[in-house]
């Protein structure tokens, strides 16, 4: 798999509360491709940021009904990837990416 097609995979990590908490757990969050595969993101990470995973858990958030201009409309449906990183093991999501 090439590099091109990992960074399509891992899109972006999760900056949010519930993210930063999990880190203490050894957890890091990462929207990721809506068709992507829990194997597929497993070698993307730990390839692009050279760790062990343990474990990878997904979840797809159906996007909302909303308004624009007066109009209803439907926002994208996202999937989420909660990644476990081996003991002793971390990935600094404020780093530039090579």
């Amino acid at each position: 798999m090439s590099r091109e097609a990992m960074y399509d995979i891992v899109r972006a990590p999760l900056i949010t509360e519930k993210a930063t908490a999990l880190s203490e757990k050894n957890q890091v969050a990462f929207k990721v491709a809506i068709d992507a595969t829990k194997p597929e993101i497993k070698v993307a990470v730990e390839t692009l940021f050279g760790v062990k995973v343990l474990g990878v858990n997904t979840l797809v958030q159906k996007g909302k009904t909303k308004r624009f201009k007066g109009r209803p409309g439907q926002r994208s449906d996202v999937k989420k990837a909660f990644v476990q990183l081996a003991e002793g093991q971390s990935i600094d999501l404020t780093a530039k990416l090579v």
